[in-house]
Parts: structure tokens; C-alpha cells; sequence
């Protein structure tokens, strides 16, 4: 039950169709099922805004917004969030070599430990998925 006044299910549902694209059902399904009374709204939130609104806005398509988000997760260094959406990279179509560049991008403009960072990160996602 969502805890959340402004709880929107239209948006919600919207979100999860596409958060569930991206980043798989089976870790969606188990980020919502982990959610506890503390985590919920921000589970709610991230589904409604991030997913039902953002990643459905008609200026970007979902393989720019996958390009975005690893730049960005990259310059933040969050290496946890930068695995989850390497992986929604490749579901969104960007291939290995697309991801090597981004990764070399970053070490001119982000620095050589960031950018390093990032391609072990790539490299774990790779070999978990056999690529």
C-alpha cells in the first residue's frame, strides 16, 4: 500500500514498465519487494518521477538518456548506481566499444581514477553477462 499522499498508480505503472526495460524485472521486483516502511517512498518516487516521468519525456530516447546517466554516474563516482545502468545501456542497445568510449571521455574530463573506475565497472558487468 503506498505511503505516499501523493502516490500516483497511472505514473507508477508507466515507470515500472519502463525501470523494469531498463534494468530488468528481476532486480526492479526485488528492489520493490526489499522496500521496507523506511525505503518505500523513495522506491514509490523513484518510479513515478525518475521512470513514469523523466525517461518517458519525448526530447531524449532511451539510448542518449543510458549515455547521460553513465557520464553523469561516472563524473559522481557511484560505482554501484554506474553497474546497474551499464547494464541498461546494453538493454537500450549501446554496444561495448560506445561504452569504452564514454569511459575514455570521462578520463579527460573527469580524471584518470574516475575513468579507471569505470572501466572495471564496465568490465565486471561485461564478463557477468559474457561479453
Amino acid at each position: 500500500m503506498p505511503q505516499d499522499p501523493f502516490f500516483n498508480q497511472t505514473l507508477f505503472d508507466k515507470g515500472l514498465e519502463v525501470r523494469k526495460a531498463v534494468l530488468g524485472k528481476e532486480y526492479v521486483e526485488s528492489s520493490l519487494a526489499k522496500a521496507d516502511d523506511f525505503m518505500q517512498a523513495f522506491q514509490e518516487f523513484t518510479t513515478q518521477y525518475c521512470w513514469g516521468i523523466i525517461w518517458n519525456r519525448p526530447g531524449l530516447d532511451r539510448r542518449t538518456r543510458s549515455f547521460l546517466n553513465m557520464a553523469m554516474l561516472i563524473a559522481l563516482n557511484r560505482p554501484n548506481e554506474l553497474r546497474l545502468h551499464i547494464g541498461g545501456a546494453l538493454e537500450n542497445g549501446i554496444t561495448k566499444e560506445e561504452i569504452k568510449e564514454v569511459c575514455l571521455q570521462a578520463f579527460v574530463y573527469c580524471g584518470v581514477p574516475a575513468s579507471l573506475d569505470a572501466f572495471k565497472v564496465a568490465q565486471e558487468v561485461f564478463k557477468a553477462r559474457g561479453i
